[in-house]
Order: structure tokens, then sequence, then C-alpha cells
């Protein structure tokens, strides 16, 4: 936006609706923007929404993020708030959304159509609501992955507790590096690298491609920034359904944490597994000795005051290309760990010889979900990482109250090494797993309904 002439206040990130309406007010601003990274950002989007109804607003309200989607801002943010609340899917797109926003001659059609675009979708997602059979969490768990436990022996990590990476290098990691996601995140939207040649956009892709590996050479030779990681592991076991127990060591008799592990509930034609991530853990009573693996990585500390450098010098283009850039490294930085945990650390696929497109299509054995996706969308499991590896000690990166990694540029989650692991969705729950997952973790029912709010239908809310 700022690009593109507009004039934009930042008023930071955790900003409670009354002070987002004050300075709203004294400004005289045109539109308001809510950008959320992570789902318990969703639950607040849907507060300022309501609260600036109260408050009798008529400013725009624009909605964006990582978690967003059109149909989510029209089921769950839409309803509260009798303005025109506007889904962003990207950065891109927001200055021309702005300027129909508030163009006198294309505002009111606008408005109209979006209007009109949401009430079909809630009428859409209604229907789907409708058709969704939700298994009892009694039954789901008898319905679990089926692994044969029988003959098989967990690989013992090869080097035990934690180890911790001051630094990755930025040769290193541009290898590793998916470059489709980045162009994504400018509007071009085709695979790289095909997007080079692309018939409508390949010249600016190309011109955005050679920035971008400049300003890698910059950050490398200049060392702008520093990406750094630290991983860790622990003997666990299965406890339960769903909780992993993890152990202080190989006794097995202390216990140091437990995640809390959600299970699929939504029913299918052909009755399929209902899947949880504790199934690709041995279960204490196998007698198995099985292990869990943790991790964060983060671009660096410095990556927000060399963007905010650039901003000051006028240089929003950098400013922004250093963001994007930072969040690719992370990621980067997350697959390149990851090799290094099976090829060496855990050491269970050593001969592993894989290119980064097969990487980037998870071809390897074994699994790194992390908390707040599909797998496992409780954000709050963070905490548990955190305070084992202890993150923010080693290498910076802490965690807000509603559990958003700060700096953003960072990426947390799990190991898991059983070759029959695999990735999957939680898509929605039932008020028995909401009430059984609230008791397991010993936390308030409404906390637990404000972190998984995604996965709640609206006739659970």
């Amino acid at each position: 936006l700022q690009c593109n002439g507009w004039e934009v206040v930042d008023l930071g990130v955790m900003v409670p609706a009354h002070t987002i309406i004050a300075k709203a007010r004294e400004l005289h601003a045109g539109i308001i923007g809510l950008s959320g990274l992570i789902t318990p950002s969703l639950e607040e989007m849907a507060l300022v929404a309501a609260e600036m109804e109260r408050a009798g607003l008529e400013q725009p309200l624009l909605i964006g993020g990582a978690t967003t989607t059109k149909i989510h801002t029209a089921v769950k943010i839409a309803p509260f708030y009798h303005g025109i609340v506007v889904h962003v899917k990207d950065a891109s797109r927001a200055p021309a959304m702005c300027a129909s926003l508030t163009h006198p001659l294309l505002q009111r059609q606008f408005t109209a159509t979006m209007k009109k675009e949401q009430e079909e979708l809630r009428r859409r997602q209604e229907e789907i609501e409708r058709q969704v059979t939700i298994v009892p969490l009694k039954a789901a768990r008898k319905r679990r992955f089926p692994i044969n436990w029988n003959g098989y022996d967990p690989p013992v990590p090869k080097k035990t507790g934690i180890s911790l990476f001051e630094t990755f290098p930025i040769e290193t990691l541009r290898s590793y590096i998916d470059w489709t996601f980045f162009f994504h995140a400018w509007g071009l939207h085709a695979a790289y690298p095909g997007v080079l040649s692309h018939k409508t956009f390949g010249d600016e892709a190309r011109k955005l491609f050679d920035d971008a590996n400049r300003m890698l050479d910059r950050i490398g030779g200049e060392r702008l920034f520093s990406p750094c990681g630290i991983a860790g592991f622990f003997p666990a076991a299965t406890i339960g359904h769903d909780d992993i127990v993890l152990f202080s060591d190989e006794s097995r008799t202390t216990r140091i944490g437990t995640v809390f592990t959600l299970r699929q509930q939504v029913d299918g034609p052909d009755k399929p597994p209902l899947r949880s991530l504790a199934d690709f853990i041995a279960s204490a009573e196998s007698g198995i000795n099985d292990y869990l693996g943790m991790f964060a990585v983060t671009a660096g500390r410095e990556v927000e005051p060399v963007s905010r450098s650039f901003t000051t010098r006028g240089d929003d283009y950098s400013a922004v290309l250093i963001r994007l850039l930072a969040d690719r490294l992370a990621e980067a930085a997350a697959e390149y760990l990851h090799e290094l945990v099976r090829r060496k650390l855990w050491g269970y696929s050593p001969d592993e010889t894989l290119s980064p497109k097969d990487l980037f299509k998870s071809g390897y054995c074994g699994i790194r979900p992390a908390p707040g996706y599909p797998a496992c969308p409780d954000h709050g499991e963070k905490r548990l990482i955190f305070d084992l590896l202890d993150v923010e000690k080693r290498i910076g990166v802490s965690l807000t109250g509603s559990f958003a990694m700060d700096p953003p540029a960072s990426v947390c989650g799990y190991y898991f090494s059983h070759p029959q692991s695999h990735y999957f969705g939680i898509t929605r729950i039932g008020a028995d797993q909401l009430e059984d997952y609230a008791g397991r973790t010993a936390l308030p029912i409404d906390e637990i309904k404000h972190r998984l709010a995604i996965l709640i239908g609206r006739e659970r809310r």
C-alpha cells in the first residue's frame, strides 16, 4: 500500500479493539485493516468487527494474513459488522481493493457485489456444515491409524540432547528455498521455475528473481541477519489415546512434558482411519522405546530492524523484499535442519539423496508437523517446545500472549521418524473432543474454544 501512495499507520501486534477504534477516529482513517498470522487472531478479528459495530463505525474493514480465507471472513467476521468486510488474499491485491473501496463511483457497486458474494458463501457453508458427519470421539479413537508395531524397532537418535546451530550460511540455505511461495506473495501465482517464463508476467518474475538473489548476496555478504536453529530429541510414548508423553532420559521414569494431540472426527463414505499424531508414536503398553524430536528455527532478530532501516530511507520495495526473503529463509532453514536430522542427528536415513523438488513434496521418511497447522491446530502447543528447547534464550525467538512467534520469520515443530507417519488435516471436532481436550490440558473450556475456534462448527459456538 505504501509503495502505491497510501498512508499506512501501523499500530503493531496484539492491539486491543478499543485502541484500534480510538486511533481510527483520531486519524479519520478511511479504512481499517487487520492481519492475522495464527488461528487465535481469527477470533480477535471477529471481536474487533463486533466492537466496530457497537461503536458505530462506517469504515471498510480489510481482513488479511496467513490464516485468513474468503470463506472464514464471510462466515465468521462479516456478520458482526454492518459495513463492508473484505478479505484480501495477498498484499499485492490491497491497492486495487482499497481504490475500489474509496472511489466515489466504484464503492457502492463494489460493496453490493461483495455483500452478495459473502451471503452466497455463507449459504454454501451452511449446506456443507449440514452434510458433515462428526464421529463421536470414543468411536473415532477405535478407528486410529493402524500401525503394526510388532517387530518394529524405532531408530535411536545418533546425537542425544539439544543441538544448537548458531548460524546457517545463506549460501547453504539458498538451495533449500521454495521460490514458488515467494512469487505467490507478490501475486504471481505460478510454480517456480515455470513462473520465470510465464507468458503474462514472466518478465516481471525474472526481474523480481534477480532482485531477490542480489538481496540474498547482500544479506550474506554484509551479514544483515543470520538464520539459526535448535533441535532436540526426547524419549517418548503415547499414553491413553492422544497424549504423547516425553521423558527426561532413557529410564523413562521422569515425565518432562506432554504433547496434547487432537484426533480427526469427520467421517467419510469409505470410513477412513481417523488420525491423531499420537498414532505415530509407540504406546507405553507396547514396551517399545520410541522418540519424538522438536525444533525451532528463525531468520534472525535482525530482520525487522533491517527492514525498517530501508523504510526509513524511503526504500519500501527493499523493505518488503527483506521481509519476504526472511520468511523463505526461515522455511529453508527448517527444510535444511530436517535433512540434517534425518541423515545425521537422528540418522535414520543416512543415505538419503533427495532433490529440492523431492523435499518440497515431502518425499522423505518421517514428518515435521508444526503447532497451529492442520495436523496439530493448537498454537498453544508451541509453549512446550519453547520450554524444553529453551528457544528464547538460545536463538532469541519468543512467544506472544496468543502464541505467535517473534520474530515472525520463525518456524517450530516436531519430528516423527516412523516410516508410516504422514501429514493430514483436522477440519472439524465435536463438542465431546473439545471438552475432553480441555480436561486433558487442564485449561478453561473458553480458552480452548478460543484456540480451536476454526475447528468448531457454527452450531457449536
